[in-house]
């Protein structure tokens, strides 16, 4: 049996690259199913200075963007991606922007729990897909129950300020790390690989790390 080799994921789930590059990885990892990664998540906020309660969508597209016409201009190719990849993005029901502080938080229980990259998962689907806020306490403990937390439990959780602060060192120690944007991927605490890449990309890495002969 081969040695497990980690893969580190920095990743937001209201990224939509995080969302694309998840897709391909996981295509790779499909094809792969004899694949030496063990794979944890770790929190990257987009928007760290996000109100708690997160903003109104076109409110925060017209302050990044300048406004809706210059935001559909920077998301075609976002847009173009997803679809390559088989994916919904559903940017016109999008309400609001999140702060995505609670969502980590979620992916950091769900992780305790071995259900890490299923939470990670159902927070794309319910962002991307559904639309929904995923900053609210009651959509977070419905997800939760979703992928066998107990929402319950979940719920008392968002209420308090656990695990909070060591989100945001966490956030912190990988910018301080050097890493601006996401996703970023590590392999084997070593080799960092930014971006959404193909899964070709992927394979050729399963290849060389395995010592597979693709051919």
């Amino acid at each position: 049996m081969r040695d497990p080799i980690k893969l580190d994921i920095m990743s937001d789930p209201i990224c939509p690259w995080c969302y694309i590059g998840k897709a391909h990885l996981d295509k790779a990892l499909a094809e792969r199913p004899d694949h030496p990664f063990v794979i944890e998540w770790h929190p990257f906020q987009l928007n760290p200075d996000m109100p708690a309660g997160g903003m109104d969508r076109r409110a925060y597209l017209e302050g990044k963007f300048g406004g809706k016409e210059a935001a559909v201009r920077a998301y075609a190719p976002v847009v173009e991606h997803a679809g390559k990849a088989g994916l919904t993005i559903n940017f016109e029901a999008m309400g609001r922007t999140p702060n995505t502080l609670n969502a980590h938080r979620l992916i950091h229980w769900a992780g305790i729990e071995g259900r890490q990259t299923a939470a990670v998962s159902a927070l794309f689907k319910a962002y991307f897909v559904e639309a929904r806020d995923i900053g609210d306490a009651e959509v977070l403990a419905d997800i939760a129950d979703s992928i066998e937390m107990d929402a319950a439990v979940v719920a008392k959780l968002l209420q308090s300020d656990e695990d909070a602060q060591s989100i945001r060192d966490r956030d912190a120690h990988s910018r301080e790390m050097g890493i601006n944007s996401v996703p970023t991927f590590i392999v084997g605490n070593q080799h960092a690989v930014p971006g959404a890449q193909p899964p070709a990309l992927w394979l050729k890495v399963i290849d060389e790390l395995t010592g597979v002969d693709p051919s």
